[in-house]
C-alpha cells in the first residue's frame, strides 16, 4: 500500500552517457520508522560511475499493516509474503 510523499528530489552529477547507452541503477531503503520511509535510488554510466540519484521520503505510518501488502525477497525479483496484484 502506499502514503503521502514528504519529500522526493534528484540530483544530476554528471552526463549519463550517449543515446541508447545502458544506465544502472541501485535502489535501497535507507532507513524506515514507525511513520516515514527513506528510499534512494543511485544510477551509474556503463562504466560505473555515479551520475545521478533520487531521495524519496515517504509517510508510511498508516500503511505499514495493511492486509494487501506485500513482501518481496531480498534481490526484489519474487514476492515472499501476500499477493502481488
Amino acid at each position: 500500500m502506499t502514503g503521502v510523499s514528504t519529500d522526493i528530489s534528484a540530483s544530476f552529477v554528471k552526463p549519463s552517457g550517449r543515446p541508447g547507452d545502458i544506465l544502472y541503477a541501485k535502489a535501497s531503503l535507507v532507513g524506515m520508522g514507525k511513520s516515514l520511509a527513506y528510499t534512494r535510488v543511485d544510477f551509474f554510466n556503463p562504466t560505473g560511475e555515479l551520475v545521478a540519484y533520487g531521495k524519496h521520503t515517504k509517510y508510511v505510518g498508516k500503511t505499514q499493516d495493511h492486509e494487501n501488502n506485500v513482501k518481496f525477497s531480498v534481490d526484489g525479483e519474487t514476492v515472499v509474503e501476500g499477493q502481488d496484484l
